[in-house]
């Protein structure tokens, strides 16, 4: 990865209540988090293997230097770490424009006037907060930048609530309870949405532990009221989760009790035209028997008084069935 790359990859924007700035670079060196420390500013990063570049960031900008460490790591769990006058955040999250819910590493590394963000893939949902700083709507402007992590943050657990639902709107037309049915599709597209359920469950408390954890920071200009509206967002959301896993298992389990049932009435029928046929089958083999002394066989009428008395039985048999309510 060359510098040309991350320059590429990176933009600037620096903002006050009164002024706003957006600004590309020609080299790393033009990267002052130090200047002008009444003016917010907001790095953005798309990429984490530029680990040179970071190196530079970090120290012309005289950050701590544990970050270096940090950051040539690319694949960190849920991290919230106090550094000097700073916070180093990476969450994993899911990218839920496509199809296939994908998942990227973000890193934040924020004091009380910069935020360096840092995404794994280009793309992100953040675009109308760039648009509020712009046209200075809202209070973002006035607010440090703590309250820009506040706003990023929120927008992931927006982007989760609003695909969350808009799959939840197309699961129920598909796995609607009366289009139940016991088939191997059905049950297949069960399956997958509860994965999906799953994936949004696992992200989405992997999003609460980081705010949990933002919660309990102490760091002089850093304010943390703003994360328990979060934390009470995420807690909504995994409960709208749980009700759809426990609305699925039910009808699992509803799929299970119907192919037991059909199997049931199926062994019921098969008993039954067994039970009726054994007595039958019992006299066809007494007066098939190959002995040369069976009276009956003299007898004129004798093949019709069996088959009477065969057809009897069948009677009384499916009589009997009936009276019990077996079928």
């Amino acid at each position: 990865m060359t510098e040309n790359d991350f320059l590429d990859n990176t933009t600037i924007i620096k903002y006050s209540h009164s002024n706003y700035e957006k600004t590309d670079f020609a080299s790393v060196s033009e990267i002052d988090f130090l200047e002008n420390k009444t003016t917010i500013k907001w790095l953005n990063t798309y990429g984490i293997k530029f680990h040179q570049a970071y190196k530079q960031v970090i120290i012309q900008n005289k950050l701590d230097d544990f970050l270096i460490k940090l950051l040539s790591d690319e694949d960190h769990p849920n991290k919230v770490i106090l550094l000097d006058d700073l916070l180093f955040v990476t969450t994993r999250v899911l990218i839920t424009t496509s199809n296939k819910l994908d998942s990227e590493q973000m890193v934040f590394i924020v004091s009380p006037t910069f935020l360096w963000s840092i995404q794994e893939k280009p793309g992100d949902y953040f675009n109308w907060i760039r648009e509020r700083l712009e046209g200075n709507k809202g209070i973002v402007r006035k607010k440090k930048a703590d309250y820009l992590l506040f706003l990023l943050l929120e927008s992931i657990i927006d982007n989760y609530q609003d695909t969350y639902e808009e799959n939840a709107e197309l699961s129920a037309d598909k796995l609607n309870s009366t289009h139940i049915k016991p088939t191997p599709e059905f049950t297949s597209l069960v399956e997958k949405r509860k994965q999906e359920l799953f994936n949004f469950k696992k992200a989405t408390m992997s999003l609460k532990d980081t705010i949990v954890k933002l919660e309990k920071m102490e760091i002089d200009g850093f304010d943390v009221k703003y994360f328990s509206e979060l934390k009470e967002q995420t807690n909504n959301l995994i409960s709208n989760i749980d009700f759809e896993l426990q609305e699925l298992e039910s009808k699992i389990n509803l799929i299970f009790s119907i192919q037991g049932h059909r199997l049931n009435e199926v062994m019921k029928t098969l008993t039954i035209l067994s039970v009726v046929f054994i007595p039958l089958t019992f006299l066809a083999g007494i007066y098939g028997m190959n002995f040369e002394n069976i009276p009956e066989l003299k007898y004129e009428y004798s093949y019709f008084i069996l088959l009477g008395v065969m057809v009897l039985i069948t009677i009384i048999s499916i009589w009997y069935f009936k009276r019990k309510k077996w079928f």
